[in-house]
């Protein structure tokens, strides 16, 4: 059975996402493994996903790492004239503001802005 777009997931669906947000703020403390798991996480649900405010969310973290993955790629190679540290900063701020936008975006059960060429048909 096919939810609506905006019907607040389920208490599961809540639960997984939690737990995916939790994974990904753990980034700074496990070295980048527990994001890793919240990754495949993400991809297998959003995937799954019939609800629009939980696709929304797991489309929203996918970003958020492979982005800041990108970024940190480029920026590593900038540490040896010194840049690259203003930018690893830069991406770990921006990280923390995806994730904390993220959580109150759950909290209220709103979905997060998805570009218009990336929505999910369901």
């Amino acid at each position: 059975m096919e939810q609506a777009q905006d019907t607040p997931p389920a208490d599961n669906e809540r639960t997984i996402l939690w737990v995916a947000y939790g994974l990904h703020a753990l980034v700074f403390f496990s070295a980048g493994l527990a994001t890793i798991a919240g990754v495949i996480i993400n991809h297998i649900k959003y995937a799954e996903s019939d609800n629009h405010i939980v696709a929304s969310h797991h489309r929203w973290l996918l970003r958020t790492f492979w982005f800041g993955l990108l970024w940190c790629i480029v920026c590593i190679p900038l540490l040896f004239v010194m840049i690259g540290f203003a930018g690893l900063g830069i991406i770990a701020i921006w990280y923390v503001y995806r994730l904390v936008r993220g959580f109150l975006a759950l909290v209220d059960n709103q979905p997060m802005p998805m570009p218009a060429d990336l929505s999910h048909d369901g």
